[in-house]
């Protein structure tokens, strides 16, 4: 064991005995809460709280509103102000990168396509039917397409992170853990609230909610979001896009509840997207050769380029939820539909001109590759059918069967702007990839006493997949076809135990299954596709939560550990603009995570998050294709076929910090008929790989990143105005980098501020 895998253990060892004897004094028992059956927060009695306790939280993770406190598994949750002052700038949803324990998310592709990660576990895919192994939930309706994972954060009432398998009860593809949205629900009265804010390079970020019964049984809400940003990067020369980094961001979202009965009710939902941007910039040559940072006098600013780049998505689905209260049981149906039209183009060599077109730049460009990615075809149907007990006795059941289908198309066509004819037609690739999926799942939770409860779960899943790579040049034609079906059983085990009034202890072991992937961005008639089979995790987690201090504190602290078979890898492919699909015969996770909430005194509040992560990859066999750009090379190289590999056994997964730690705190005091705030908030990630490989240039830094929000509000709360900062100090690295041409280098958001007001009603 590791020094730092060592003295985590030591650490989540000392919480429990400090749990195990605690310093404060005995309080009343929690109310206890009826089992409701339910999946809706709202019908979860509500403890009572004295001033200064923390609030209670309230979390679906298990299909059932449950305290976070009772769920046997690592959760994290962000809402109310934290998540407010989080979105302030016009971010993202890679906003929650960092943000929670074990919890990173990024993007090759700006404002869509985010990948995300938990406890180390994601793909480096950029290809669009990329599978991912952290699952998103929106509103209950997965989330499958990469491009419907970015869909804007407004109007929503709490963020779950669900981190190991949830292979039970969220069937599909989420070995690594669930990241779970819930959109604010419509009630029977009138509210609402609007925001607006206005920033550094023109920004502008306004989103509101209106609310109102339409009857006794009938209620309407509708919320929506529009984001505006110019362009803030400049390309001096006379060719191709001359402005980047602008973006036009639309969304809305339309509810409609209806209860005729006390028995019975349906959600109606239908929400949209209309984005119109520029794809992520690659900046040639950004990286010192034998280095990981940025040259000297880089210029965020300048981007000379000769190519075209500019990116739009569009879509928009609706989904059905139903709910009858039956004696003793309770029955959802949830039915949901997306459809997504996407385009985007970028100037992937990241400079301007080639070898063969002097003058060129910044830098060596060996090759000219600009590239469009689009998706003119795309549907996706879902439907659950669950039944769960509502009854008060020791013994709860969920049972329930899922149905998934996905068809989508993928073209890929190649540019260049040097050169009459755009785009290079006949010469393009195109998917086209089916997939349907059926699942069959149930769990039990069984009182053993008051103080042990105990709950396992067990889900079939079954997947067919039908692909189809083509490529089209002007010689000629390749067709390729790929099929796979699989099968999985999937199951976990907990339980919780009541140490003290104040105090559970819980221990989870659990499995998970990624379907196979197939990917096919053909090169040239020669390429074939390439396929990873499926991947199966089992993990391993035990931790503590406990409140403190009359519940002024709150802690959670977890460690876990997993192993992946075959686990599915994204390799590049050296000197070209290639991704390949790949199998690892395992690799491994271990580590600890801590969550600590406090009220300090009545005007001073602080969250503190941490994590740590230690992966593996574990085949002594595999070797991957390193940079095509010259990069400085650290794990061990051989030749294969005549070319240089490098080999990856004991390599980290990619992308996946050991380190990642997150702070708040929050200051505020009466002042006139109102209140001042301060709120400061930062996040730190120690270094990762980019690739597979280990190489000096594509290291990530260190990085820490700070947000600061003073503000008053006034009115009861009615009204909040304040100025805002996100990257206050103005951290600026390379993320990411696209490795086959030269060290072209991808950054994270410089510093951004403006202010904002907002007003409830």
């Amino acid at each position: 064991m590791s020094e730092p895998t060592r003295y985590a253990a030591r650490t989540l060892i000392a919480l429990a005995i400090a749990a195990a004897f605690p310093l404060h004094g005995a309080i009343a028992q929690e109310t206890q809460q009826p089992a409701t059956g339910s999946d809706t927060a709202s019908d979860v009695v509500v403890e009572k709280r004295q001033p200064g306790q923390l609030e209670q939280v309230i979390v679906t993770a298990q299909r059932r509103a449950e305290n976070i406190k009772d769920v046997p598994m690592s959760i994290a949750t962000v809402k109310g102000e934290k998540l407010d002052v989080l979105t302030s700038g016009g971010q993202d949803i890679r906003f929650l990168s960092g943000r929670s324990p074990s919890v990173a998310i990024e993007s090759d592709y700006g404002r869509t396509f985010p990948r995300f990660y938990i406890r180390g576990l994601g793909n480096t895919d950029f290809d669009l039917n990329a599978s991912q192994p952290v699952g998103l939930v929106m509103d209950d309706i997965v989330q499958e397409n990469p491009m419907l994972k970015g869909f804007p954060v407004f109007d929503v009432d709490q963020v779950e992170v669900l981190r190991g398998p949830q292979g039970t009860l969220f069937g599909r593809n989420s070995p690594a853990g669930v990241i779970k949205f819930d959109s604010a629900k419509p009630v029977f009265k009138t509210e609402g609230y609007l925001s607006a804010g206005f920033g550094k390079d023109r920004v502008r970020n306004i989103d509101g909610a209106y609310n109102i019964p339409v009857s006794d049984t009938v209620a309407i809400r509708f919320s929506g979001q529009s984001q505006h940003r110019g362009d803030r990067v400049h390309n001096d020369r006379p060719t191709g896009t001359r402005d980047f980094e602008g973006y036009k961001d639309n969304a809305a979202r339309l509810q409609v509840l209806v209860k005729p009965t006390a028995n019975f009710s349906a959600l109606f939902n239908v929400h949209g997207r209309d984005m119109d941007g520029t794809a992520t910039l690659f900046r040639a040559n950004i990286l010192k050769k034998g280095t990981n940072d940025l040259v000297d006098n880089f210029d965020y600013g300048s981007y000379p380029t000769d190519g075209i780049n500019e990116q739009h998505l569009k879509n928009k689905g609706a989904s059905l939820r139903m709910r009858w209260d039956l004696p003793g049981v309770t029955l959802h149906s949830i039915t949901g539909y997306e459809k997504l039209d996407f385009f985007s183009r970028a100037d992937v060599d990241g400079g301007y001109g080639a070898s063969y077109a002097p003058p060129m730049g910044p830098g060596f460009i060996p090759f000219l590759v600009e590239t469009a990615d689009l998706i003119p075809n795309h549907k996706q149907i879902s439907q659950e059918l669950r039944a769960e007990s509502s009854t008060k006795g020791p013994l709860q059941w969920i049972a329930g069967v899922f149905y998934f289908k996905e068809d989508i198309q993928i073209d890929s066509i190649s540019f260049n702007s040097l050169a009459p004819g755009n785009p290079q037609n006949p010469n393009y690739a195109t998917q086209e990839q089916n997939a349907k999926s059926w699942a069959a799942f149930g769990s039990l939770n069984y009182a053993i006493n008051d103080r042990l409860k105990v709950r396992g779960g067990v889900r079939y899943t079954s997947d067919k997949k039908d692909f189809v790579a083509q490529r089209i040049e002007t010689t000629g034609r390749s067709y390729h076809e790929l099929s796979d079906d699989s099968t999985n059983v999937s199951w976990d085990a907990s339980g919780t135990y009541v140490l003290t009034k104040d105090t559970n202890l819980f221990a989870r072991i659990a499995t998970g299954y990624r379907a196979p992937s197939m990917q096919g961005r053909l090169n040239d008639l020669s390429s074939r596709p390439s396929m990873a089979g499926a991947e199966k995790v089992l993990s391993y987690e035990a931790g503590i939560k406990q409140d403190l201090f009359d519940r002024r504190a709150r802690l959670s602290a977890t460690a876990f550990h997993y192993r992946v078979k075959d686990k599915q890898l994204t390799a590049g492919s050296g000197s070209i603009n290639m991704n390949q699909l790949l199998n690892a015969d395992k690799a491994t996770g271990q580590g600890v995570e801590l969550d600590i909430q406090a009220n300090l005194s009545d005007s001073l509040s602080a969250t503190f998050g941490s994590s740590y992560n230690d992966t593996e990859i574990k085949d002594a066999s595999l070797f991957v294709l390193p940079c095509g750009g010259g990069c400085t090379v650290t794990n061990p190289v051989s030749f294969v076929g005549g070319s240089r590999v490098a080999l990856i056994n004991g390599n980290p997964l990619p992308r996946a910090p050991k380190w990642q730690h997150n702070f708040t705190l929050k200051y505020s005091t009466p002042v006139a008929n109102g209140e001042f705030y301060a709120f400061t908030d930062w996040s730190y990630r120690s270094s990762y790989n980019f690739f597979l490989y280990e190489a000096v240039e594509y290291k990530a830094k260190d990085l820490l990143e700070g947000g600061l929000r003073l503000g008053y509000k006034w009115g009861g709360g009615k009204y909040d105005l304040a100025l805002y900062g996100r990257n206050i100090t103005d951290e600026v690295q390379s993320v990411g980098a696209i490795d086959f041409n030269n060290m072209t280098g991808i950054l994270n958001e410089p510093r951004t501020y403006g202010v904002q007001f907002k007003m409830n009603f």
